[in-house]
């Protein structure tokens, strides 16, 4: 069977939209008032779609109407066919180059204690464009996931269809607060509670490999769900964290946390995600400018 003779069995937009109403609402009256429609006119709908597939859809008792199997059946296809018709349009809409909105995906750590900060920033300087920002991390379908651009630490496989923007390399170490450091450890790494993420469960290994000929080891070790909260951890005295930058920048500008024994290269960068397709975007432009100009500033 061909797919035009198929959708040829199909009923009108306009009557499903009618049917879905009245479902939903289980009244004609209250749907033709919502669609701003006369009673008769859902009526008709109704029955256009019954006549076409042949089936009642709802059935009609002490002046109420209730829907038969057959009709819970089309309410919950076409309820779920509507609503993804309806968030496909948005997104075609705010995804065009004239749509005032960008939608950003960013790694929930790097969005809290770097990004969201500086937000209010960008927003002064283009009041015009609003940043819908999504947390994620790791590998992204920008077009699966509905975004124009993502912000990562690029530690896997980018697809080969994607332009990767550096914005700046990480550099990482063990940070803590300096009364811990000085007070609670009297500066011995082998004194301090070492804090893990299972987000980054090799960031301690990681460091230590770049250190030669060195014997620490744990006094007492912690894990925590995500890398913000160990570094929150290491703000509040708790223990020592792999902080990294730009994750850490504020938080040693401003003597929150201090970086004992130096930031060294991971290897890694930060970097913005976006599909060549979107290279003319001048709402993705304007961003990528703006973080490139933040992380220098930093």
């Amino acid at each position: 069977m061909s797919k035009n003779h198929r959708y040829g069995r199909l009923p009108p937009l306009n009557a499903l939209l009618a049917f879905e109403a009245a479902a939903r609402l289980q009244s004609f009256t209250k749907a033709a008032e919502e669609l701003h429609l006369t009673h008769g006119a859902i009526s008709r709908a109704v029955a256009q779609i019954e006549e076409r597939i042949g089936v009642a859809l709802f059935k009609r008792q002490n002046r109420r109407v209730y829907l038969t199997l057959a009709g819970q059946r089309l309410w919950k296809t076409s309820r779920q066919t509507l609503d993804a018709l309806t968030e496909t349009v948005e997104e075609i809409h705010r995804h065009d180059i004239d749509s005032p909105f960008l939608v950003v995906s960013c790694e929930p750590s790097l969005a809290m204690r770097w990004l969201m900060p500086r937000l209010g920033q960008f927003k002064s300087i283009c009041p015009e464009l609003h940043i819908d920002l999504r947390m994620s991390g790791g590998p992204i379908d920008l077009l699966e996931s509905g975004c124009d651009l993502a912000i990562r630490r690029v530690d896997f496989s980018v697809k080969g269809d994607y332009q990767v923007t550096k914005l700046c390399a990480e550099f990482a170490g063990p940070v803590c607060s300096e009364e811990y450091w000085l007070e609670q450890i009297q500066q011995n790494l082998n004194q301090a509670n070492w804090l893990h993420s299972r987000t980054r469960p090799q960031a301690w290994h990681d460091w230590l490999s770049t250190q030669k000929d060195h014997t620490w080891q744990a006094r007492n070790e912690q894990y925590y769900d995500h890398f913000f909260y160990t570094l929150q951890a290491a703000q509040d005295h708790l223990g020592m964290a792999i902080g990294s930058t730009p994750l850490v920048s504020d938080d040693l500008k401003a003597e929150r946390l201090i970086s004992p024994m130096g930031l060294q290269p991971t290897g890694y960068e930060y970097a913005v995600l976006t599909l060549h397709s979107l290279a003319q975007d001048q709402r993705v432009t304007l961003f990528t400018d703006w973080l490139m100009g933040s992380m220098k500033s930093d």
